[in-house]
């Protein structure tokens, strides 16, 4: 089967396990690291890490784009899922924190700042906005914000320098 198949059905095995209470913990990487994957179905016959070296050609960049937002839009399906299952007094989504992204900010240069990171779900805050932090934030602080919203106590995470602002009150 192709990549899209494999992440359909992963997406739907992850829903069906929240909805039966299964469990509450899931991962699942859409693109591993040094995949040699191609996109045939979407009509990116190269494979995927090579292209991420994309050396700000074009042609590589415009393929990559195809890529990722492939990828998002089989993400999207799978929130769309989650918001259209009910849960108790909402939805599996409303229940839900949900981080989406990639550990590379530019995959040419295996920059590790600026990282591309959703979140989803009303586990996670209030939703619909856009929050850029600084560039050398470290990711352990959200971590260590979602752990609190979790309600799991702990003072740092890693390289963690402090907690991120999720509140709609607060200033980003």
């Amino acid at each position: 089967g192709t990549m899209g198949e494999h992440a359909k059905l992963m997406f739907d095995l992850m829903a069906l396990a929240y909805e039966t209470d299964l469990t509450r913990v899931t991962t699942f990487m859409l693109g591993r690291e040094i995949t040699g994957r191609t996109y045939a179905e979407i009509g990116v016959p190269d494979a995927h890490h090579p292209i991420s070296h994309h050396q700000r050609d074009p042609k590589k960049l415009a393929k990559l784009t195809k890529i990722n937002q492939y990828h998002v839009q089989l993400f999207s399906e799978f929130v769309e899922r989650l918001r259209t299952t009910p849960d108790g007094d909402g939805s599996l989504l409303d229940h839900s924190m949900i981080i989406y992204g990639a550990g590379m900010g530019d995959s040419n240069s295996h920059a590790s700042t600026n990282l591309p990171i959703l979140l989803a779900g009303g586990g996670a805050g209030t939703g619909g906005r856009h929050i850029r932090y600084s560039e050398d934030t470290p990711m352990a602080n959200l971590h260590l914000s979602l752990l609190d919203k979790m309600g799991v106590p702990v003072d740092t995470l890693g390289h963690s320098t402090g907690r991120l602002p999720l509140d709609p009150l607060s200033n980003a």
